[in-house]
């Protein structure tokens, strides 16, 4: 693989432009696009852009009265299909546009695909800007690099920025990147987050497409101010010890004119042929993988978000929809590969060498799919065929998950194995658990919601399923408002409804995610061997009867392990016996039925001891009450005295 950190005057060498044209220029965002700079003495803007089939192109704006000829730009001679040229006097602030008339006649005004900035929806013209910003998270850096990432604890609160907060006295407005800066971090910091998964930021003409249709792919939204004051907020979150994940989507991109589709009056970025180029779910243009100009575009926009803004782990959108030929389309509507197949040969290689650009430039950062299939070998490294990601969202435990919370307990005997499977595979690959945006939207009904019983099971039954979560295997990831039980679906206009979080059932759930992320990272046995298969063990999965099932998480000292055990009704089970292979005496550490939480307060206050009779093929066991519809967690204090 070649890559260079390119100088940051976006004069082109010849260098530059093998490795732009080969797809392996990672910082080609340093020469293309609008730079402010001097030249000869001048002060003013390099403008360059790549339009290989343009006939010509000039630059557009308010400084020329959006004259199409009196701005042009000189087309390089080197076939890199670059043009460019220096503007004097076009400094930072200026909106512009390239007019491009193509070879075939076409004519159109385009936003630059390389912009640092954009003007505020509804308005498409991208604005001259430059990335100066005073960082001081130095020591956040520096510890990074010094920590592996899926060493520690990876809990992560994923918002919307747009509807996290709005300011109900001016009429439900935004809060700003830097209104956020001041609540966020305290925030996070409060409820113990790990990390923020911030949905895309970068510009988008539609809001209703929550950030996942982009035009702006180097651009923080205006919406909620500049580049610097987005930076100015991840600063802040570093500086409060909170890791930042930025939405990454190189999977498709919007039809809008001033975008990148058709862009120099042919399919640039875009496949030409439909059955390749345009997705059927999305309505929206397929990336051509396969163009090594497209390659550099994508691989040093991640870099970009690495390199000029500290962001700590890209998560991948809709990866299956690049896996797959066929995705979402019926017979006839896709094209195979080379070979016949249904895979989408030119997007794995996309994927493993986005992977490698990453890790070999941040080695300290991660990178997570969102991979809804059985692809096999997705955190896999790349020299052992993988795609080489850190961590692939754990859809099937999700869905199944799920699933089984909105069953009515006396039928939950018949599909006990709904939980029990994802231990099969939860080592397969490195997990995180998702509980995100898509589970609370278009009528699936939010976290509380989807819970089953009255008022007091509902409550009772979200905080087993956090508790169960936290003792699942695997990072943790929870959609914004989940964490105090909002009635309401997830609606991207309105702000969030922390009004409800008065309400002391609403309250205790959000005290018991408090208390359960302080859990997590208090108990070594919850991350040391979180994605190995010798962090876990069952006691028992099979009591379906009961509908308990309970199992031990392993750390590195024996000394740390955890007994889970959770009941899934809201039957009080009475002596009931759990096996165990250590005599002696337990305490509880943890109980979702704890009053403060909003639960009965069956608790076991005092130490456990265990006696020697076998159960679970364990020499000893301890008798217990099991509180309805709760997880308990039980640790070894000490041996017998006369052992």
């Amino acid at each position: 693989m070649t890559d260079q950190r390119s100088d940051a005057l976006p004069m082109f060498s010849g260098f530059d432009i093998d490795l732009f044209k080969s797809g392996t220029h990672y910082h080609i965002y340093n020469k293309l696009g609008s730079h402010i700079l001097e030249q000869d003495g001048v002060k003013g803007t390099h403008f360059a852009v790549w339009a290989p089939n343009a006939q010509h192109v000039s630059v557009v704006g308010n400084f020329n009265g959006w004259n199409r000829n009196s701005h042009p730009l000189e087309c390089r001679a080197d076939h890199s299909g670059i043009w460019e040229g220096f503007l004097p006097d076009i400094g930072r602030g200026e909106y512009y546009k390239y007019f491009i008339r193509s070879n075939n006649g076409y004519e159109v005004e385009k936003g630059d695909p390389y912009a640092f900035h954009w003007e505020t929806p509804p308005h498409t013209a991208s604005v001259v800007w430059d990335l100066d910003f005073q960082w001081t998270d130095t020591q956040w850096l520096e510890n990074r690099q010094n920590t592996p990432p899926l060493s520690k604890p990876i809990s992560i609160y994923e918002m919307h920025i747009g509807s996290w907060r709005r300011v109900h006295e001016e009429e439900g407005r935004f809060l700003t990147y830097r209104e956020l800066a001041a609540t966020l971090p305290e925030y996070c910091n409060y409820m113990g987050f790990t990390h923020v998964e911030f949905m895309p930021i970068m510009e988008h003409p539609f809001y209703g497409s929550w950030g996942y249709q982009l035009t702006g792919y180097f651009a923080p939204s205006s919406r909620f101010g500049t580049p610097q004051d987005f930076m100015f907020l991840i600063d802040a979150l570093h500086n409060a010890g909170i890791g930042v994940i930025l939405d990454w989507v190189p999977s498709h991109f919007p039809t809008d004119e001033h975008g990148l589709g058709y862009f120099d009056g042919t399919h640039l970025y875009e496949h030409a042929d439909p059955k390749k180029g345009f997705h059927p779910d999305w309505k929206s243009f397929i990336f051509n993988y396969g163009r090594n100009e497209v390659k550099a575009f994508l691989i040093s926009n991640a870099i970009y978000w690495l390199d000029k803004f500290h962001i700590d782990a890209l998560r991948v959108d809709a990866v299956a929809s690049m896996l797959y030929l066929d995705y979402s389309r019926n017979e006839g509507e896709w094209i195979p590969n080379q070979y016949g197949g249904r895979e989408n040969l030119e997007a794995l290689d996309f994927l493993r060498e986005f992977n490698n650009a990453v890790h070999t430039n941040f080695p300290d950062v991660m990178t997570i799919a969102e991979e809804s299939t059985a692809w096999p070998g997705v955190t896999s490294p790349t020299t052992h065929g993988g795609l080489g990601f850190d961590m692939k969202w754990m859809m099937g435990w999700m869905h199944d998950t799920l699933s089984y919370f909105q069953r009515d307990p006396v039928y939950r005997s018949h599909h006990q194995g709904q939980l029990a499977f994802s231990i099969h595979y939860a080592f397969s690959e490195k997990f995180t658990l998702p509980l995100s945006h898509d589970e609370v939207v278009y009528g699936k009904n939010s976290m509380i919601n989807k819970m089953t019983g009255d008022h007091w099971q509902q409550f009772a039954n979200l905080r087993l399923l956090y508790g169960y979560m936290f003792g699942h295997p695997g990072a943790k990831l929870l959609f914004m408002g989940a964490e105090f039980a909002q009635r309401h679906e997830w609606r991207h206009d309105f702000s969030l409804d922390w009004d409800e979080n008065l309400n002391p059932a609403h309250n205790g759930i959000q005290t018991l995610l408090k208390d359960l992320n302080a859990f997590y990272q208090s108990q070594p046995a919850l991350y040391e061997k979180n994605f190995s298969p010798e962090g876990f063990e069952w006691i028992d999965h099979q009591d379906s009867l009961n509908s308990v099932m309970s199992w031990i998480r392993k750390g590195k000292n024996g000394e740390d392990d955890l007994i889970f055990i959770g009941n899934f009704t809201p039957v009080v089970r009475s002596n009931y016996r759990i096996g165990v292979s250590k005599p002696g005496y337990y305490q509880e550490i943890f109980n979702t039925d704890n009053l403060k939480y909003g639960g009965s307060d069956l608790l076991h206050p005092d130490e456990q001891e265990s006696y020697p009779i076998p159960k679970h093929g364990r020499i000893h066991s301890i008798p217990l009450v099991l509180p309805p519809l709760a997880i308990v967690v039980l640790k070894y204090v000490r041996g017998f005295d006369w052992l």
